[in-house]
């Protein structure tokens, strides 16, 4: 999504559609965490739906025009949790899985109205459309298992000890594979595919035809 090909109406149904996914994405990691046992989602106020608290505002508007964008940070951490590891394994994946059922949410009326949706204002209509989209973007976008990505720390705690411990030393590699494909996505180069069209857009435009169904 590049600033010249988006109207502002576009724009505008994309920034409330990412501040409503953003809002629950992080709102989930706190919650999730605060309830295996983390005290800090509650001392420092993230329990709470409030954007406010939540969004990062640079990647808030970064994603809204060009796709991209960092979303926010939750201050959890598997050792302050009972169960360091499945209860770090629920608060991680509490994101995306809320971007996901988020998306579902707001896909029924859509698939009520079928085509009718767009007898609905134009602003309305792509403010449903989009926040179903958008929300299956960053479903899918948090599950590739790259540093910092929810995925990468997903895939951590879900390996046996010995595994995560070489996964662990491995972090700064898959962070530089993430910047990488970023950067090519930005800046193609001749004869190099664009990597993350095929992870995160080809299966998210799926996800999202199957959801809504038009």
């Amino acid at each position: 999504m590049l600033l010249g090909n988006l109207s502002i109406e576009q724009i505008i149904a994309n920034l409330i559609a990412l501040g409503i996914g953003m809002t629950i994405h992080e709102f989930a990691h706190n919650y999730v965490g605060y309830l295996m046992g983390d005290p800090v989602p509650a001392r420092e106020g993230r329990l709470t739906l409030n954007p406010l608290v939540h969004i990062n505002w640079i990647g808030w508007l970064m994603f809204a025009i060009i796709g991209f964008g960092i979303l926010g940070s939750a201050p959890i951490s598997p050792y302050r949790m009972r169960n360091p590891r499945w209860g770090f394994l629920a608060a991680v994946a509490a994101g995306p899985i809320s971007n996901l059922l988020l998306a579902i949410i707001f896909a029924i009326p859509i698939r009520i109205l079928g085509n009718n949706i767009f007898q609905l204002p134009s602003l309305l209509s792509l403010i449903l459309v989009q926040t179903v989209a958008l929300n299956v973007l960053l479903f899918v976008f948090n599950l590739l298992p790259l540093f910092p990505i929810d995925g990468w720390h997903i895939v951590y705690a879900l390996l046996p000890p010995d595994l995560a411990y070489s996964w662990e030393r491995h972090r700064t590699t898959t962070q530089y594979i993430f910047f990488g494909l970023l950067l090519l996505s930005f800046f193609p180069l001749r004869g190099i595919p664009n990597i993350f069209g095929a992870l995160i857009g080809q299966p998210a435009q799926a996800i999202t035809r199957i959801l809504i169904g038009l």
